[in-house]
C-alpha cells in the first residue's frame, strides 16, 4: 500500500512538471517581432551582420522571435533611432560610437586617433574591460548594449604623395569631420585640416580645393575617390566600431531564456560580421589598386612615431572624461598596443 502511494505521488510530480507554465524552455519564448534599424545599405557588412543575427535568433527561438531589418535610415537618423529605442517604439539598432557621444560622453575615447594599429588590437580593446565599462553606462540612458561590430579603420588618400612617415602629413590640406579631437590631431601632425560636409567632398577633391581626405577603404571605393586621388595610404589612424543596442524597455520584457538567445546570437553574428567586414576592406583595397591608386602601408615604427606625436593631444582631451574610463583607456591601450 505504501509502495502504491509513493508511485501515485511520483506520477503526480511528473504530470506537474509537464504542465503548462512549469517548463523552463519553450514556454518562456514568446512570439516577438524585433525591428533592427541602421543607416547602411544592404550590401554593407553591418547589414550582413543583421541578417546573420536574424537567422540565429529565429533558429534559437524555434521561429518565435523574428528580427526585421530596416536599412538605409528607413527608421530615421541614428539619433532618431536611438530615441526610438529609449521610448520603446524600436527594438534594436547599430549606431557608430560617435553618435552616442551626445548621450554618454565617455564613448568618445573609442575614436581617439592611433589608439590601435590593427584589427586584432581593435577587437581586443572593445571586447575587453574598456568596452564593457562603456556598455555598463548604457542602461542609465534607457539602452542595453550587446557589444561591438566592425566598421573599420580610417585611412588617408591624397593627390600629392604617399603618407608613409610622420613627416609626410606636413602641409597636406585634408578634409576632416568637424570633430575637435580630429582637428587638433591633424594640426599636431602638421597637416592642414579642413572641416567640410561629406556631400561637398568629391568636388573639393576634383577641384583640388583640398589635397585629400580620410575614410574607411570601402567608403573610398564606393564614392569613387580613385577618380580624383592618386595615393592611398593605410595609416589606420582611427578605428571605428558600431554598438549593437537594444531598447531597455523591450529588454526588460524578455524572459531570461529570450535574453540568452539574443546574447548568444549576438556573439555568433559578431564573429561573422567582423570576418565579412575585414574581407570587404581587403577587397576594396584590391579594387582601388586596380583602379590605379598607388597604395602603401605604414610600418609599425612609423605608426609609433605618429602615436607619440599625438599623445599630448589625447591626454589633453582624456582629462575631461570619467576618471575610471581614463584609467581603463590608458591601461587597455597599453595592453593591446603590446600585441603583435
Amino acid at each position: 500500500m505504501k509502495f502504491r502511494s509513493i508511485s501515485i505521488l511520483l506520477l503526480s510530480l511528473v504530470g506537474m512538471l509537464g504542465a503548462p507554465g512549469l517548463s523552463t524552455g519553450a514556454e518562456e519564448i514568446q512570439n516577438r517581432t524585433i525591428k533592427f534599424g541602421h543607416l547602411n545599405n544592404t550590401d554593407h557588412p553591418i547589414s550582413a551582420g543583421v541578417k546573420k543575427f536574424a537567422e540565429l535568433v529565429a533558429a534559437k527561438s524555434g521561429g518565435k522571435m523574428q528580427v526585421r531589418e530596416f536599412p538605409s535610415n528607413q527608421l530615421g537618423t541614428e539619433q532618431q533611432q536611438t530615441s526610438g529605442l529609449q521610448g520603446g517604439v524600436q527594438e534594436m539598432q547599430s549606431p557608430a560610437t560617435t553618435s552616442l557621444v551626445g548621450l554618454i560622453k565617455d564613448y568618445g575615447v573609442i575614436d581617439f586617433p592611433l589608439s590601435v594599429s590593427n584589427h586584432q588590437q581593435a577587437f581586443s580593446l572593445v571586447d575587453g574591460p574598456l568596452g564593457s565599462a562603456l556598455l555598463e553606462k548604457l542602461p542609465e540612458v534607457g539602452l542595453i548594449g550587446l557589444g561591438y561590430w566592425d566598421l573599420g579603420f580610417r585611412n588617408v588618400t591624397n593627390s600629392k604623395r604617399p603618407v608613409a612617415r610622420l613627416e609626410d602629413w606636413q602641409g597636406l590640406k585634408l578634409r576632416v569631420i568637424p570633430n575637435p579631437v580630429y582637428l587638433e590631431t591633424f594640426n599636431v601632425l602638421k597637416a592642414n585640416p579642413v572641416p567640410m560636409s561629406f556631400s561637398e567632398l568629391y568636388t573639393a577633391l576634383e577641384t583640388k580645393t583640398v589635397d585629400g581626405q580620410e575614410n574607411p577603404f570601402a567608403v573610398i571605393r564606393s564614392n569613387k575617390f580613385y577618380e580624383v586621388q592618386k595615393y592611398l595610404s593605410a595609416t589606420n589612424h582611427v578605428y571605428s566600431t558600431n554598438v549593437i543596442l537594444v531598447s531597455k524597455k523591450f529588454w526588460d520584457k524578455l524572459s531570461a531564456v529570450e535574453q540568452k538567445i539574443m546574447k548568444d546570437a549576438f556573439v555568433e553574428a559578431r564573429d561573422y560580421q567582423r570576418k565579412i567586414s575585414v574581407e570587404a576592406a581587403n577587397k576594396a583595397v584590391d579594387e582601388l589598386k586596380a583602379a590605379g591608386m598607388q597604395y602603401n602601408d605604414v610600418s609599425p615604427a612609423e605608426q609609433e612615431r605618429m602615436r607619440q606625436a599625438v599623445k599630448p593631444t589625447i591626454e589633453k582631451f582624456l582629462n575631461s572624461y570619467d576618471p575610471a574610463i581614463q584609467k581603463l583607456f590608458v591601461s587597455e591601450t597599453a595592453r593591446v598596443q603590446a600585441m603583435k
